[in-house]
């Protein structure tokens, strides 16, 4: 989940790949696709809104806000720290949480309300209506409510949406906010139970409903939707060539298990006085202690990726032989961000987290092109990435490599045990980067082909061998004759040299 823009913006950049953009129609237009969706989601919330205060009193209402609030922070924070390794945009999880908390809820409250009574007419047996609606037809509706949201992300930002940790984050944030206006209703409800009883502020039912909903399960919601999320997120790291029927179906496969733990989770109150506390310490707990070390495997995997993956832009020239180590370590990297605030203040700051957030992306594209999963904007996302690290490593660089001297032993660059795939600079011999920087051509003194043979784009006969300098199936690049998508040569705008900073220590 990338937060670098998604085409080049420097001169000596190519265009986005399939030529210039064509005038869009009034209704493609991104501020008219925001609008109605930000429209949207606003009317919903205001009609959940007048359902709940309708059916808790404005009382209840105002005391269910005050109890539901309390989880959200946490949750919210859980997920963003899953999301730290590639950040991705705040727009996302906003409408995430705000699909969950406005459409998702309307949806389940119109859906649940007219199946419920629809069973009850049709059987005459409100009890059993009751018992049905919230094992069968709750699961159901819910969760595919919620689901929408993460599809609407997988289709509409899939430049966001790479890997399992996406999917749970996305999924996650969107049964935070359903929840959210879930507990306004039940706990609503219950204080409202409480008044007609005699009680007074907050008594036995209120506290009960506070307990379950808020106390012992609020991951409840995110639990089952994040199941959801796991199918949508190992669907976005396959081949849609190689893997076309597997990522049809692992989303519904995902959203069915959801169904089922949400269904199952549902029924505890049916298996006896003590059936709710069994199914919770011999099913839930597990379950939740199980998919949060596949999320956290899963995130220490996205670290080794990036260590793995950068040596090469290292080998390149466009980085420092410090740098995979440092931007590998969630540790290296608070260390490199703190010490850009000392030294430059909050802004430095923020460009070394861009900075860290774009070699993440540049390794994430760099192990999917290795992969054969590249799309055709492989080229321009290379280079617009590889340009945006460029325009801040004077800030970003010193830092990182006084992260890596504090948190670890000196690093040495080495040759990667592959070849350099569609990197800057690769026409250049190993250890001779050019004066001007990475990626302008042969060294003057080293002038040749590079060390490394090139993959992306060459004839069905394999990657070049060490030496090879012919363009490949694609063609010459853009900047030049070398590899499969050529070297760039000088920009226009020449780079900033390295200031004093650099040296600091």
């Amino acid at each position: 989940m990338a937060t670098c823009p998604p085409y080049p913006t420097h001169p000596s950049g190519p265009a986005p790949v399939g030529g210039p953009p064509r005038h869009a129609h009034w209704w493609q237009k991104r501020w008219v696709r925001y609008g109605a969706l930000a429209a949207l989601l606003a009317l919903s919330g205001l009609v959940i809104l007048a359902l709940v205060r309708r059916q808790t009193g404005t009382e209840g209402f105002l005391v269910g806000l005050g109890l539901a609030v309390l989880p959200v922070p946490l949750l919210t924070a859980a997920f963003r720290w899953l999301d730290r390794v590639d950040p991705g945009p705040w727009r996302n999880m906003v409408f995430a949480f705000a699909w969950g908390a406005c459409a998702a809820a309307l949806i389940a409250i119109v859906a649940n309300s007219f199946a419920t009574k629809w069973i009850a007419t049709a059987t005459a047996d409100p009890a059993g209506a009751d018992t049905l609606g919230a094992t069968v037809i709750a699961p159901i509706v819910e969760e595919s409510a919620k689901a929408a949201a993460v599809l609407l992300v997988f289709l509409f930002r899939r430049r966001d949406f790479t890997g399992i940790v996406d999917g749970v984050v996305i999924a996650g944030v969107t049964a935070t906010g359903f929840a959210f206006t879930e507990n306004i209703l039940y706990l609503g409800t219950a204080f409202g139970a409480d008044q007609m009883t005699g009680g007074r502020g907050i008594a036995s039912v209120t506290a009960a409903t506070f307990f379950v909903r808020v106390v012992m399960s609020p991951f409840a919601h995110p639990l089952f939707t994040v199941l959801t999320g796991i199918g949508f997120g190992i669907a976005a790291s396959l081949s849609a060539e190689r893997h076309r029927v597997r990522r049809l179906l692992l989303p519904p496969a995902g959203l069915l298990l959801a169904m089922g733990m949400h269904a199952f989770w549902n029924s505890s109150s049916t298996f006896g006085t003590y059936g709710f506390f069994a199914v919770y310490g011999a099913f839930m707990l597990p379950a939740l202690g199980l998919l949060t070390w596949l999320v956290v495997w899963t995130r220490q995997r996205e670290l080794r990726t990036v260590r793995e993956e950068l040596p090469a832009y290292a080998a390149a020239g466009w980085l420092t032989p410090a740098e995979p180590f440092a931007l590998g370590s969630m540790r290296a990297r608070r260390v490199a961000r703190e010490y850009a605030s000392r030294h430059l203040g909050k802004p430095a700051a923020r460009t070394v987290a861009r900075y860290e957030a774009c070699a993440t992306s540049l390794a994430f594209l760099r192990r999917r092109g290795r992969l054969g999963r590249v799309g055709p904007d492989f080229v321009a996302r290379e280079q617009q990435l590889l340009h945006e690290m460029w325009r801040g490593r004077e800030v970003a660089q010193p830092a990182l490599d006084h992260a890596a001297r504090m948190t670890a032993p000196p690093v040495r660059v080495v040759a990667p045990p592959w070849p350099v795939y569609g990197v800057y600079g690769h026409s250049q011999r190993y250890g001779a980067p050019h004066p001007q920087g990475p990626g302008f051509g042969p060294h003057p003194q080293t002038a040749g082909p590079g060390s490394y043979g090139y993959g992306y784009g060459y004839p069905p006969g394999g990657p070049g061998a060490p030496g090879q300098t012919h363009p490949g199936a694609q063609g010459p690049g853009s900047h030049g004759p070398h590899g499969s998508y050529g070297s760039p040569g000088a920009p226009t705008t020449p780079y900033p040299a390295y200031n004093p900073y650099r040296t600091q220590s």
